[in-house]
C-alpha cells in the first residue's frame, strides 16, 4: 500500500556542467522554491558533460531520485534546467511523480504574484505559449496512435482541439494586451509633451527596488524578502525640490535565464523601461555575486532594447555588509562627465537617499556642472560624491 506524498514537498535535480555560475543558480533555484511556498526535503546533484537525451540526468540518477520519492514522499520534482517536452514525460512515467522545470516553476511563481488585470493577462500568456510547446505526445493514452497510417484515434483529436484552444485564447489574449499596450502609448505621449523626467527602476529580483521606490515617492508598493515580490508595474510622479518632477516607475526584477515567453508576454509592460530617461540600476551590494548579477540584467536590458539608456548604479542593502572603505561618508562617485554614476544606499534605512534625489535634479537640469557652479545645496552633495578608487 503506498503512502500518500507530501503536498508541497519538493525534490531539486541540479547538474553541474562546468558553470562558474552553478553554486549560485542551485541557490537560486532554493529560493524559487521556497518563493512558491514549497518544501524541499532533497537535493540530487551530479556532474556530466552533456544532458542524457531521454531523461536528462541519466538512468543512474533517475534511480536515485526513485529512491529519494520513496523515502521523502515528495509531491513534486524540480528540475534546475529547461526540459524537452519528452525529457519531461519520460521522467514523470519513469518517477510517476510531477516533475516540472526551472521555467514552470518561475511561471507559477509569477501567476501567484500577478496582481494587476494586465499582468494577470500577461502571466497566463506566457503560460500558455509555454504550454504550447509541451503538447507533443504528452499523454500516455497517446502512445497507442504511433502506428497505423492513415488513423486518427480519439487521442489524437484531442491534441489538436487543445492546441486550437490554445491558439485560440492566445489570440485573445494578445488582443487585449494590444489594446492595453495602446492606452499605456496615449499616457506616455502625454507626459512626454509635458516634458517629465520619466525614471524607471531596474534590477535583479529582491534587490530592493520596490523598498527605493517606497523610500522615494512614499507610496506603499508590496515589499518581502523573497523573488518576484513585485510584478505589476507600479509609476508615481515623484516631486523634487527646485527642479519640478518626474515619473518613476518600479518594474518586475529579472533573473538569470529568464523564460523568453515571460520576456515576450512583458514586453508592453517592459515598455516603461525602454522609454525612460534614465534607469536606476538597483544592486544588492551584500550578495557576493552582485557583478554576475548585474550582467544578468544588462543582458536582459539588451534583448528588450533598453541598453543604450543612461543607468545610475545604486549599491544597496549597505547596512547589511560591512564596508571600511576609508571614504570618510562619501557615498557616490561621478564619471568622466561629472555626472553622479553610482551611489551606496540602504533603502531601508534611508541612508544615500537624498544622493539619489541629487542625482535625478542633476539629470533634469541636464548640466551638472552649472548646478555646481550655481547651488550651495549642491555643493555640498557634490562635495561628499568619492573617487572610484575611493569608493571601492
Amino acid at each position: 500500500m503506498h503512502k500518500l506524498k507530501a503536498a508541497n514537498t519538493a525534490i531539486l535535480v541540479s547538474l553541474d556542467f562546468g558553470d562558474n555560475a552553478y553554486s549560485e543558480r542551485l541557490q537560486e533555484l532554493q529560493q524559487l522554491a521556497l518563493s512558491d511556498k514549497l518544501q524541499v526535503v532533497a537535493i540530487v546533484e551530479g556532474k556530466r558533460s552533456r544532458p542524457d537525451p531521454t531523461t536528462y540526468v541519466g538512468s543512474g540518477k533517475v534511480n536515485e531520485i526513485t529512491q529519494l520519492i520513496v523515502q521523502t514522499q515528495a509531491s513534486l520534482i524540480i528540475f534546475n534546467h529547461d526540459l524537452s517536452p519528452a525529457q519531461q514525460r519520460n521522467l514523470s512515467l519513469r518517477l510517476d511523480c510531477s516533475v516540472i522545470d526551472r521555467t514552470s516553476l518561475i511561471l507559477d511563481i509569477f501567476a501567484q504574484r500577478a496582481k494587476s488585470y494586465e499582468g494577470k493577462l500577461q502571466v497566463e500568456l506566457a503560460q500558455l505559449e509555454h504550454l504550447a510547446t509541451r503538447l507533443v505526445r504528452g499523454w500516455t493514452h497517446l502512445e497507442r496512435q504511433k502506428g497505423g497510417i492513415g488513423l486518427r484515434g480519439p487521442g489524437e483529436t484531442q491534441l489538436e482541439t487543445d492546441r486550437r484552444l490554445i491558439k485560440k485564447r492566445v489570440k485573445l489574449l494578445k488582443e487585449k494586451l494590444s489594446i492595453l499596450q495602446r492606452q499605456r502609448n496615449v499616457q506616455r505621449r502625454s507626459r512626454q509633451r509635458t516634458e517629465v523626467l520619466s525614471v524607471s527602476i531596474v534590477g535583479y529580483t529582491n534587490a530592493g527596488k520596490s523598498t527605493l521606490f517606497n523610500k522615494l515617492t512614499r507610496a506603499q508598493s508590496y515589499t518581502a524578502d523573497q523573488l518576484f515580490a513585485t510584478l505589476d508595474t507600479t509609476t508615481r510622479k515623484l516631486y523634487l525640490a527646485g527642479s519640478g518632477s518626474a515619473v518613476i516607475s518600479d518594474t518586475v526584477g529579472f533573473i538569470r535565464e529568464l523564460p523568453h515567453t515571460l520576456i515576450a508576454a512583458f514586453r508592453a509592460t517592459l515598455e516603461e523601461t525602454v522609454q525612460a530617461d534614465i534607469l536606476l540600476h538597483v544592486v544588492d551590494a551584500s550578495n557576493p555575486t552582485r557583478d554576475e548579477q548585474v550582467d544578468e540584467v544588462n543582458k536582459i536590458l539588451k534583448e528588450i532594447g533598453a541598453d543604450t539608456i543612461p543607468q545610475i548604479l545604486i549599491l544597496n542593502k549597505i547596512d547589511l555588509i560591512d564596508l571600511d572603505l576609508g571614504t570618510a561618508g562619501k557615498g557616490c562617485i561621478r564619471d568622466e562627465y561629472d555626472r553622479i554614476s553610482r551611489i551606496r544606499l540602504s533603502a531601508k534605512t534611508g541612508e544615500g537617499i537624498e544622493l539619489v534625489r541629487q542625482a535625478l535634479t542633476e539629470t533634469i537640469a541636464g548640466n551638472s556642472r552649472k548646478l555646481y557652479e550655481n547651488s550651495k545645496d549642491t555643493k555640498k552633495v557634490i562635495g561628499s560624491c568619492a573617487t572610484v578608487q575611493e569608493l571601492f
